[in-house]
């Protein structure tokens, strides 16, 4: 596959995006080299390569999953403007 100038003209005005004339060669051969590389990448035989999630040989350290904070819920109701039944109360913004 390979895009023309023309479509690059076409592309441009749909994408609402001004591309200059004399521009026009250099995205053209721009993109063709990025599609040229996509059917590279896509001829490479990859059915006996399982699928990973990072190319590196990383191992993420994952911490305890402990509360480390001191509950302090009583005492935030007791300084809040408005509060019932464990929730708090505002004004009401959205009609």
């Amino acid at each position: 596959m390979s895009v023309e100038q023309s479509d690059i003209e076409k592309i441009a005005t749909l994408a609402r995006i001004r591309v200059a004339e004399d521009n026009i060669p250099e995205v053209a051969e721009r993109i063709n080299d990025i599609l040229a590389m996509v059917d590279k990448m896509q001829a490479v035989d990859t059915a006996n390569i399982e699928p990973m999630a990072n190319p590196l040989d990383a191992i993420q350290r994952l911490r305890d999953d402990t509360v480390t904070e001191v509950d302090q819920r009583e005492r935030f109701q007791a300084i809040a403007p408005d509060a019932d039944e464990g929730l708090y109360l505002v004004p009401k913004v959205i009609e």
